[in-house]
């Protein structure tokens, strides 16, 4: 058990941190993330203070749907990334980081006068959340429910459904890159009741560790790695990563919102950039992707990046991941497993997939490539490891 964000948090459990990851990938996972932030939003005048604060379009968020999304500021920096859910016509439930809570909470109060008709409920301590994830997790929450079907199946849908008597708000998504994937809210008084039956219906307990792993190898995002700060203490630009983009909405009906300005000018950096023109990149001047060592080192944050002996940037993440061999001529995993070096980097605009760079490992020089992916996670059930 660590402390984390405010919070006694498993680490691991007794199983150990690379069987949480393969148990996640080949079964199911279940995470306690009632850690996370969460906050409601009501009123006449929630839309409008939403879409205000958030970079994507809520106003496109229809009932009985979730989007990823970014907490901006003027510079077209992140305060925090969050998830949006709307599982009631008339409420928005908003998910940031633990460690964020406050600090959210403080930089949209200042701009509360322009919006006189909303309300805001912290209901972190009422609201638990529960993330199920892998190939098993649709099978075993079936298998529970007694009122209510699953959300329709595609990433991001949601539903309300019934376990044991208690009301439980399910969403298609998650933090692990699993193709099939749930996080569950329901009052804090069912927690522990539906915690139990997952797991006496298959699903292994997993703690922050191999949440982090698992993240990882999907090259999803955490903030004050690949969000937030860099090392010199700039902000790292909401664009430069790959996920943040779809959080990034510039429809008419959106309106101004906070950092729309700033992000718009990364954004046509960024078209330019794949284009092939790096000749513009003063506001998108790196940007992060996935790296993949060539031989199995660990390599942190922090760690320097070099190409042709120019430093051109540093890892954001980086360890070393299990991962489950894929049977010859055929779409299931094997029974046999392996350990591979995974990290994302930011690194300059210039460089592309497949580009040879060095990484800084104390007193040598690690060999590594940048890729497109370390994880395929397209077709369920099962995410397959992409070995470079």
């Amino acid at each position: 058990m660590v402390e984390f964000g405010g919070w006694d948090m498993p680490l691991q459990y007794a199983r150990g941190i690379l069987e949480e990851h393969l148990a996640t990938r080949k079964e199911a996972g279940l995470f306690d993330v009632s850690h996370m932030g969460r906050f409601e939003f009501s009123g006449s005048d929630a839309v409008r203070m939403l879409q205000y604060i958030l970079t994507n379009n809520v106003a496109g968020l229809q009932e009985g749907q979730s989007q990823y999304t970014i907490i901006a500021n003027e510079a077209g920096g992140a305060v925090d990334d969050a998830y949006l859910y709307r599982f009631e016509p008339d409420k928005y439930l908003l998910v940031v980081n633990a460690a964020n809570r406050s600090k959210d909470a403080e930089h949209w109060q200042r701009y509360r006068e322009k919006f006189p008709q909303v309300n805001i409920t912290d209901c972190t301590s009422r609201l638990a959340m529960l993330s199920l994830q892998g190939p098993r997790s649709q099978e075993i929450l079936q298998s529970l429910l007694e009122e209510g079907p699953l959300p329709e199946p595609r990433r991001n849908s949601l539903g309300i459904a019934r376990i044991s008597g208690a009301k439980v708000l399910i969403a298609r998504t998650g933090y692990t890159g699993e193709p099939l994937c749930f996080e569950l809210f329901m009052e804090n008084s069912s927690a522990l009741m539906i915690f139990d039956l997952l797991i006496a219906n298959g699903a292994a307990p997993v703690g922050l560790a191999a949440r982090d792993t698992l993240r990882l190898e999907a090259g999803l995002p955490l903030y004050g790695h690949e969000l937030g700060l860099d090392t010199e203490g700039v902000e790292i630009p909401v664009l430069a990563g790959g996920c943040s983009r779809i959080a990034v909405n510039f429809a008419p009906e959106k309106g101004d919102f906070l950092g729309k300005a700033a992000l718009a000018r990364q954004y046509a950096d960024l078209q330019k950039i794949k284009s092939g023109n790096f000749s513009h990149r003063e506001n998108l001047p790196r940007i992060i992707q996935p790296l993949a060592l060539r031989e199995k080192a660990v390599v942190r944050a922090g760690c320097k990046i070099y190409h042709q002996s120019k430093p051109v940037g540093y890892v954001t993440s980086g360890t070393m991941v299990p991962y489950w061999k894929k049977e010859q001529q055929s779409d299931k995993l094997s029974e046999q497993w392996a350990l591979r070096p995974v990290s994302l980097a930011l690194m300059d605009s210039f460089l592309q997939a497949g580009d040879t760079v060095a990484v800084q490992l104390r007193d040598k020089m690690l060999p590594a490539q940048i890729v497109k992916s370390h994880l395929a996670a397209k077709n369920p059930p099962y995410a397959f490891a992409i070995i470079h």
